[in-house]
């Protein structure tokens, strides 16, 4: 039969090696091909080529409506990010191609969008880019191959925006059964606002424990998910790395000198979409026996795109720690890891449940407390005009002034 002469059709992109996959980027060129054998001489209609970029949200929520009656509501949104159509092989005059057997490639080439969405895979929504070829043959139904491929679109967090310093302070009355306990303040830091996977957040904070309990406080970076359609949304929040403090006794203040919570190899922030986005955010929080957890949450962007080493990151930091009265005359800090040699397309981020993850959980890291110092830079003012030479020559002609 002519369907048992196609001995293989695949999709192959340039740049492919055993085990790894071409990462692109918006504006970039996705070059390849599609290899077709055959075991014997076939009749071919056509070869067509599609290449999309999808960005898919759907959930569905059920609904009641009385105590006997219940149905389900569904929310679902699409965006095409991609859409390329090209033609591998067509006879010019509507015929059909016979094609010798053994090994045919068809090249193709196109250029993506200048800006596109991250890969990504979530509960409720996901965002796939993909290379779909289709052999047309006379009597026998089209078969396909298809080859998925990964987007990332870079985030630099070199920015100003991201650069800046994160801080917040929160404060309650701790009651239980009517009684009041006392107060306890939260007060947290951190050097800035973008990070990028396998860097380590230093937590600067303070607790202060007015109440006649002891309290556990927690540091916790959390990815929250947001898929939007149909004008609703569907969260999801996944807690991916965190690390537990001392516990502080009653009337004990404690502070968290540089605190280091470790980045996992975690998707990058996806800010710009339509249907779905992704943020993290450190949520520093304080656990009181008998009461509601006193809960601070600061900001962070995951980026691609690391911090110049020895850059803005020294005076940012360094500033940083004069306000909090930290030591100076560290070594200067150690650049970050590349985002390619932190993130594979293999890894996945962790799927916690719950505020906070155990801390005996494999990907997480515990570390004690450390004292971040860096070289403070002093600039002191140009020297006196009498300090940088005593006896100046004088122009002739023009007298010198006795009060300089």
């Amino acid at each position: 039969m002519l369907f048992d002469k196609v001995k293989a059709f695949v999709v192959q992109l340039d740049g492919e090696r055993a085990g790894t996959e071409p990462v692109f980027h918006g504006g970039q060129a996705v070059a390849g091909r599609v290899l077709l054998e055959l075991a014997g001489a076939a009749r071919v209609s056509a070869l067509r080529m599609r290449a999309r970029g999808r960005a898919r949200a759907h959930w569905t929520e059920s609904r009641s409506a009385g105590s006997s009656t219940a149905y389900t509501q569904s929310y679902s949104e699409r965006v095409e990010v991609v859409n390329h159509r090209d033609t591998l092989l067509a006879p010019d005059s509507g015929d059909i191609s016979m094609l010798p057997a053994g090994r045919h490639e068809f090249p193709f080439s196109f250029q993506l969008p200048i800006s596109l969405v991250t890969s990504f895979e979530g509960k409720h929504g996901s965002v796939r880019y993909s290379v779909k070829a289709t052999l047309h043959r006379p009597w026998v139904p089209a078969r396909h191959a298809q080859k998925v491929f990964t987007v990332i679109e870079p985030v630099d967090i070199n920015i100003p925006a991201l650069l800046e310093p994160q801080a917040g302070a929160r404060e309650k009355v701790a009651r239980s059964w009517y009684c009041t306990h006392g107060p306890v303040s939260l007060s947290a830091k951190i050097d800035r606002k973008g990070y990028t996977p396998g860097e380590v957040i230093p937590i600067f904070a303070e607790i202060d424990n007015g109440s006649t309990r002891a309290v556990q406080p927690r540091a916790a970076l959390v990815q929250t998910q947001t898929f939007m359609a149909r004008g609703a949304c569907k969260q999801k929040r996944t807690v991916v790395a965190s690390v537990d403090g001392e516990p502080v006794g009653p009337g004990r203040r404690a502070l968290w000198p540089g605190r280091m919570l470790r980045i996992p190899a975690v998707g990058p922030s996806i800010l710009h979409c339509r249907v779905l986005s992704v943020d993290y955010s450190l949520k520093v929080c304080v656990d009181i026996p008998g009461s509601s957890k006193l809960l601070l949450e600061l900001p962070l962007v995951i980026g691609t795109v690391p911090l110049h080493p020895l850059g803005n990151r020294s005076a940012s930091v360094g500033q940083f720690l004069q306000s909090w009265g930290l030591c100076t005359g560290m070594e200067p800090p150690e650049a970050p890891p590349e985002y390619s040699e932190v993130v594979r397309e293999s890894q996945l981020p962790a799927a916690s449940q719950g505020p906070f993850p155990l801390l005996n959980h494999p990907s997480v890291t515990l570390e004690g407390p450390y004292f971040a110092c860096l070289q403070e830079f002093r600039y002191r003012p140009p020297p006196l005009y009498a300090e940088e030479d005593p006896h100046p020559p004088s122009e002739a002609g023009r007298p010198r002034c006795m009060t300089c």
